[in-house]
C-alpha cells in the first residue's frame, strides 16, 4: 500500500508540473528561432486558392526563411482580393498578396481602408480572362453575349468595366456569376460558363483540369503600366510594428525569389503541403509568373514599388472613370516600408 500511495503521488506531482509547463505559453509564441527567441504566430493568406503562383509562400515556411525571421507562419488560402482585404484589415490574418489595382478600386469606392501595400509580388498584371477553344472567344468582343465566372471581390471582375470600355466591349452584354478561387476551373471544364477570371499563368492548370486547350485574353494587353500583386498589411502593424514587418516580407521575397529558382522543388513542396495538388501544372504556372516578377531581364528589385508608375496607373483608372479624383500612391502603399531598388 506504501508503494502503491507513493505511485499514484510520483503520477499526481509528473501530471502537475506537465500541466504548469504547458500553461506557461502565450498565443502568439511558437517554439523558438535559431537565436533562441520565441517565434511569432502569423497567419498569412494567399492570393487566390492554392495554386503554383502561391507556392512561393510554401516554400518560406518549408526551407525555414520564416523561422529564421522569427515567425511561425499559417498558410491558409484566399479568395482574392475582397477577400484578403476584410481579413487583413480585421486582424483574421496578418499579411496577404492582393492585386495593386483592385486594392486601388476597393480603396477609392470606400469599400476598403485601413491597409498598406509593402512590397510588390508582380512587376506588372496577371488579371486575364480565360476560356478554352470551342467556346467562341478569341477576341475581347466576343466577351458579349457570354456567360463569366469569378469571385465576387476578384480584381479581374472589378476592372472588367475599365478593360471593356478600353477594348470596345459592351459590358453590360456580358454575364457574371459567382465562384469560389478553387472551383472555378471545375465549372468551365464542366461548361457551366464561357469564361473565368483568372490570372494569365493559370494556363498550365486550366489545361490540366479540362483537358483542352486555353485560351487568355490578358488584361496588360489593353491596359499597361499596371502592377499585379502586391503584399499588404494592416496599417496598424505597419504602424506599431515596422520592423517586424520588414522582416516578414524580406523572408516572403527569398521564398518567392527561390521559388523562380527551383520551380519544379517549389512545386513538390506544394504537393507536400496541398492536397490536390498537380506539380507539374504548377511548377509550369511559376516558369510562366517569372516575367512578371523581374519583367524583361531590367534587373528590378524583387518587391519594389514605383511611385511614379502606381500614380500613371491612378490617371489610367480616373480616366476611364473606374476611380475617383484625386488619390496618390501613398494612400495606398507605405513607401517607407518598401524594398529599395
Amino acid at each position: 500500500m506504501i508503494r502503491f500511495a507513493r505511485t499514484v503521488a510520483a503520477v499526481a506531482l509528473t501530471t502537475a508540473l506537465a500541466l504548469v509547463a504547458g500553461c506557461g505559453g502565450s498565443d502568439s509564441e511558437a517554439g523558438a528561432g535559431e537565436d533562441g527567441k520565441a517565434l511569432k504566430k502569423v497567419t498569412y493568406l494567399t492570393s487566390f486558392g492554392n495554386f503554383g503562383r502561391d507556392a512561393y509562400a510554401w516554400v518560406a515556411r518549408d526551407k525555414g526563411f520564416f523561422e529564421e525571421a522569427g515567425f511561425d507562419v499559417e498558410i491558409k488560402p484566399g479568395q482574392g482580393t475582397g477577400g484578403v482585404i476584410p481579413a487583413v484589415v480585421s486582424g483574421q490574418a496578418q499579411f496577404g498578396p492582393i492585386d495593386l489595382t483592385g486594392g486601388l478600386l476597393h480603396m477609392g469606392s470606400g469599400q476598403a481602408k485601413d491597409f498598406v501595400a509593402v512590397a510588390a509580388i508582380q512587376q506588372r498584371t496577371m488579371a486575364a480572362i480565360a476560356t478554352t477553344e470551342g467556346n467562341g472567344i478569341a477576341t475581347p468582343k466576343d466577351l458579349e453575349g457570354k456567360r463569366l465566372a469569378d469571385t465576387p471581390g476578384s480584381v479581374v471582375r472589378n476592372l472588367f468595366p475599365t478593360y471593356a470600355q478600353l477594348a470596345d466591349v459592351d459590358a453590360d452584354k456580358v454575364t457574371w456569376v459567382n465562384g469560389e478561387a478553387q472551383t472555378l476551373m471545375g465549372t468551365l471544364a464542366a461548361g457551366s460558363v464561357d469564361g473565368i477570371g483568372q490570372f494569365v499563368v493559370g494556363k498550365p492548370t486550366i489545361e490540366a483540369v479540362t483537358k483542352k486547350k486555353a485560351v487568355l485574353l490578358p488584361y496588360s494587353d489593353v491596359i499597361p503600366d499596371l502592377y499585379g500583386n502586391v503584399l499588404i498589411t494592416s496599417k496598424k502593424i505597419a504602424e506599431q510594428d515596422p520592423e517586424m514587418v520588414k522582416r516578414f516580407t524580406n523572408a516572403l521575397l527569398k521564398g518567392l525569389e527561390y521559388s523562380l529558382a527551383h520551380t519544379k522543388e517549389a512545386a513538390e513542396i506544394l504537393d507536400r503541403n496541398v492536397d490536390a495538388t498537380n506539380p507539374t501544372a504548377a511548377a509550369a504556372e511559376l516558369e510562366s509568373m517569372a516575367e512578371y516578377v523581374t519583367p524583361g531581364g531590367s534587373g528590378t528589385a524583387l518587391g519594389t514599388l514605383d511611385s511614379a508608375r502606381v500614380a500613371r496607373s491612378i490617371e489610367i483608372l480616373e480616366r476611364a472613370g473606374a476611380l475617383r479624383q484625386g488619390m496618390t500612391p501613398e494612400q495606398i502603399i507605405d513607401f517607407d516600408l518598401v524594398p529599395k531598388a
